[in-house]
C-alpha cells in the first residue's frame, strides 16, 4: 500500500502518484494530453511545472474523481471530463453480459419448461434485453409464450431515459421495500388477492430482492428469480487495489458511486486497508453517491455523503461540482489569490497546473500558512529516495508555475515560507 503523505488541509490531495495504472482518463492539466483513456499507465508528467496556465478554468479542473460504477461509467466520465475533472475509472463490479450469463440461461429453460402463473417485472427497464438473449440461445419463441401466458405485474419505478438509472440505484438496499412505492402498490393489492400456490416469476435488475421474495413465498407462493443484469467480481481487482491505496493516501478528491453494492465490493477488496479508506472518505476524500439508497453503506460507517436530489447522474455531478471547489483552500498570497485544487493550483482565477513535486511543497507550506519549514520538513512531503536538491528543485519550479519567487520566501539557514498577507 501507498504510504500515506503528512497532514493537509482538507480537501487537498496530493498528485504524487495520480493516476497511475487505474484506467485513466485525462483532462486539463500535467499529463492530459497523454494519458489515454482506458488504457492506464501513468500519464507523462514531464520535467517542468507541467502544462501552461488556463485562464477559464472549468468547474473541477485540478480535481481527480474516481468512478466505481461499471454500467454508465462512460457517461459519467464523459460528464465528468467535460467539467474540467481527471478521471479514474476502477469499476468494483461489472455486469455479465446476459447472453453469456450461465445462471439466467438455465433459469429462462426452467422458466419455459413450466411457465408462471404471474410475472413480477421489478426490473424498471423491461425485457426486451432477456428475449434478445433467449433468441441466441433459440428459446425466444418458447419465453414469449411462457411470460405472455401470465399475468403481468410491474413493480419497478417509471420506465423512461432514467429508469434504470433509479432501479440501480434502489438495487442491493433493503431500504427499498417490495415495489418502493405508495404503501398500497401494486404488489400489495397482489398479496391481497392472494398468491397461495401460485407459480411467480420475478424479473430482477441486478441485485437478489430477499424482501420481495419473502413477501410472496409467505404469501404460499413459489418463487423463482430471473436476475437481469446480474452483477460479479471485476475480472481483476488489480485496479481496484490500486484505487484503494490511492483513496488512503488521499490522492484522489472524490469517489463516485452510483449503488450501494459498489460501496460493499470496494471495502471488501479493501479488507484490512478499509480502516485507512474510510478515515480517508471521513476527512479528505469525498463521498459522492447517486441518492440516499447507494449512500446507506457509507453512513453506517460514519462517512459523511454528498448526494443530488434527484438520483440523477446530472445530479451526481452537480454535487460534485459544488463541494470539491467548496473544500478548496484558498489563502491570499504576495497579494494574489492561490486556491489549491487537487493537483492544481488556482492564482487569482488563472489555473496552473503543477507536477507531484512541487504540488507536495505547496500543499506543505499551505498546511501551515506563513511558517517557515526546514527542508528536512518538506523533504518528507516528497517522494521516497528524494535528498534536498530535490526540495530546492521543487520549490524553483513551483515559483516559476504560480508566475513568480515572491509566493514562497526564502529564509537564511531556515527554510521556506509562503508569504501570506
Amino acid at each position: 500500500m501507498a504510504e500515506a503523505p503528512a497532514k493537509r488541509p482538507a480537501g487537498t490531495v496530493s498528485a504524487m502518484t495520480r493516476v497511475t495504472t487505474v484506467g485513466h482518463r485525462g483532462a486539463e492539466g500535467p499529463g492530459a494530453a497523454g494519458a489515454g483513456g482506458r488504457g492506464g499507465g501513468r500519464p507523462s508528467m514531464g520535467s517542468g511545472s507541467g502544462a501552461g496556465p488556463v485562464s477559464t478554468p472549468r468547474p473541477l479542473s485540478g480535481f481527480t474523481v474516481a468512478i466505481v460504477a461499471d454500467r454508465c461509467r462512460n457517461e459519467l466520465a464523459g460528464m465528468l471530463e467535460r467539467r474540467g475533472a481527471r478521471v479514474v475509472l476502477a469499476p468494483t463490479l461489472r455486469i455479465v453480459p446476459l447472453a453469456e450469463d450461465a445462471q439466467l440461461r438455465a433459469a429462462t429453460e426452467s422458466l419455459v419448461d413450466n411457465p408462471p402463473d404471474i410475472l413480477v417485472d421489478d426490473t424498471g427497464v423491461g425485457l426486451r434485453g432477456w428475449l434478445q438473449a433467449a433468441r441466441q440461445w433459440g428459446l425466444d419463441d418458447r419465453l414469449r409464450a411462457a411470460i405472455g401466458s401470465a399475468y403481468p405485474l410491474e413493480t419497478g419505478p417509471t420506465r423512461g431515459p432514467h429508469g434504470a438509472a433509479d432501479r440501480a440505484e434502489r438495487a442491493g438496499s433493503a431500504a427499498s421495500g417490495p415495489g418502493a412505492g405508495p404503501p398500497d402498490g401494486p404488489l400489495e393489492r397482489l398479496l391481497r388477492q392472494g398468491v397461495a400456490g401460485a407459480r411467480v416469476a420475478v424479473a430482477l435488475h441486478g441485485q437478489p430482492r430477499p424482501e420481495l421474495r419473502a413477501a410472496l413465498a409467505d404469501a404460499g407462493a413459489e418463487v423463482i428469480e430471473i436476475r437481469l443484469h446480474r452483477w460479479v467480481p471485476p475480472a481483476d481487482p488489480t485496479p481496484l487495489r490500486r484505487l484503494v491505496d490511492l483513496s488512503a493516501g488521499r490522492l484522489v478528491d472524490a469517489l463516485a458511486f452510483t449503488s450501494a453494492p459498489a460501496v460493499g465490493a470496494l471495502l471488501r477488496v479493501a479488507g484490512p486497508d478499509s480502516v485507512a479508506l474510510l478515515a480517508a472518505l471521513r476527512t479528505d476524500v469525498v463521498a459522492a453517491c447517486r441518492g440516499p439508497v447507494s449512500a446507506v453503506p457509507l453512513a453506517r460507517r460514519g462517512v459523511p455523503v454528498v448526494t443530488p436530489a434527484l438520483p440523477r447522474l446530472t445530479g451526481l455531478v452537480a454535487a460534485l461540482v459544488e463541494e470539491l471547489p467548496r473544500r478548496s483552500p484558498t489563502l491570499r498570497v504576495a497579494g494574489r489569490e492561490v486556491v489549491l485544487r487537487g493537483h492544481a493550483a488556482m492564482v487569482d482565477g488563472t489555473f496552473r497546473p503543477l507536477t507531484p513535486a512541487p504540488m507536495a511543497v505547496l500543499r506543505a507550506l499551505a498546511a501551515t500558512p506563513g511558517r517557515v519549514l526546514s527542508r528536512a520538513a518538506l523533504l518528507a512531503s516528497l517522494p521516497r529516495g528524494a535528498d534536498e536538491h530535490a526540495v530546492e528543485m521543487a520549490v524553483a519550479r513551483l515559483r516559476a508555475a504560480l508566475g513568480g519567487s515572491a509566493f514562497v520566501q526564502t529564509v537564511v539557514k531556515r527554510g521556506y515560507r509562503l508569504r501570506v498577507d
